[in-house]
């Protein structure tokens, strides 16, 4: 029987189904093309009880996550926006060269290198060997592991307790939830901060950003259900920021119930206007997300529109972002070999393999200018503003991009 993976409801409400889907990741080399391809169901549901949305299906993270082929570090705003809350946080926080940082699927290094190159301690648990073994590298000690209640209690008996913990874009992904929360606050000092990143589901359900459901991201998450989650484990929600990135994010941050909670002064106006206006539109009424199936239906038949117009004049269509976005919009609107041409991808790692499903081949960027297809789909639209500059000479061109999300657009 399903149940919610925060509080255990047995009701949970349907809002969409993608139906049988390959996983986002797992990018094919060109022997494995005449191979089958395992596929698992994709279905959002919400729980009327703490608020939470989620997936059913929860695919083994050894599966997902052991041999990982995003790395952090190739995309601009991404390093940006580590640089920035390393920053804030050492000033917040007042770090120095006794502090201790740790990083939950800590991925190259790219938060944490910022702390290090600042004197201060740091800690990277990445479960992806290969990613961990780059970090390794580059001088982030790290550890291949999965955080879990179990590892931060061997840290803690290691006399290594954090002063700030980070997980960005993690919480969303892990099966063993409760685990995993319940980690960070036995590795947090009594008054430390955990600072958490997450796509925010109101962006999600408002911008029909349908394509960041993946079978790696389990969970979706409102200010409401953060708050409900963590203070089962006593940690108390003591400031939250929205950020644009990934279109759409939330940065909560989070203190010991029982301990000094040095940054609730600070945030807790913005804490409660939050919550406020989530009560407003309903963040636990399912009505806010009855009708989501009905826009990502529109939004299909809008693109598809499109591209076989394109197709028909015989104008040539590429793909910018091997991205796991792109994998979910591509097999769930069925566009595939018959329209696209292939996908350019900045990722030296992704280069030279093919799409889950649709099995494009993954080039490099360079490709657009050499071929200068008429259209790019653009599907890492959430990091469009960074891709277009990017590829400036290929519009000067006469190149245009297709931007799908939240609302079709050429430019």
């Amino acid at each position: 029987m399903l149940v919610c993976r925060a509080c255990g409801e047995k009701e949970l409400l349907p809002i969409l189904s993608l139906g049988q889907m390959p996983l986002a990741n797992a990018l094919l080399t060109h022997e494995q093309l005449i191979l089958p391809e395992e596929t698992f169901p994709l279905d959002l549901v919400f729980c009327p009880h703490c608020a939470l949305v989620q997936i059913t299906e929860t695919v083994s993270p050894d599966k997902l996550f052991r041999e990982y082929l995003y790395f952090s570090s190739f995309s601009e705003t991404v390093l940006q926006n580590a640089c920035d809350i390393a920053e804030k946080m050492i000033q917040r926080c007042k770090l120095n060269e006794k502090s201790f940082v740790v990083e939950v699927a800590s991925n190259d290094g790219y938060l944490l290198k910022n702390y290090r190159e600042r004197g201060i301690s740091v800690l990277g648990v990445e479960p992806a060997l290969n990613i961990a073994k780059v970090a390794n590298e580059r001088g982030i000690r790290t550890v291949s592991e999965f955080f879990s209640e179990e590892l931060a209690r061997q840290l803690r008996g290691q006399n290594e307790a954090a002063d700030v913990i980070h997980a960005n874009n993690v919480v969303a992904h892990v099966a063993d939830l409760h685990g995993v929360v319940k980690g960070m606050s036995i590795l947090l000092k009594p008054n430390g901060v955990v600072v958490i990143e997450n796509h925010y589901v109101k962006d999600l359900i408002d911008g029909v950003e349908f394509d960041s459901i993946y079978h790696e991201h389990l969970c979706y998450y409102s200010v409401t259900s953060f708050r409900n989650l963590f203070a089962l484990h006593g940690l108390t929600l003591v400031d939250v920021e929205r950020l644009p990135v990934h279109g759409g994010s939330l940065r909560v941050y989070f203190q010991r119930a029982d301990g000094p909670r040095s940054l609730e002064k600070e945030g807790k106006h913005r804490v409660e206007a939050l919550l406020k206006e989530e009560a407003g539109w309903g963040v636990d009424q399912f009505v806010f997300y009855r009708n989501f199936g009905e826009k990502v239906e529109r939004l299909r038949l809008e693109l598809l529109a499109l591209l076989r117009k394109i197709k028909s004049d015989g104008k040539q269509i590429a793909v910018y972002g091997a991205s796991a976005k792109s994998a979910t919009l591509l097999n769930y609107y069925g566009i595939g070999v018959s329209i696209l041409d292939y996908v350019a991808d900045r990722s030296t790692y992704k280069q030279g393999r093919f799409t889950p499903g649709t099995h494009l081949p993954i080039l490099s960027p360079e490709t657009l200018l050499e071929g200068q297809p008429e259209y790019v789909l653009l599907l890492t639209w959430n990091f469009a503003d960074e891709i277009l500059a990017q590829q400036a000479e290929y519009r000067r061109r006469g190149g245009k991009f297709i931007i799908p999300i939240p609302e079709l657009m050429v430019v």
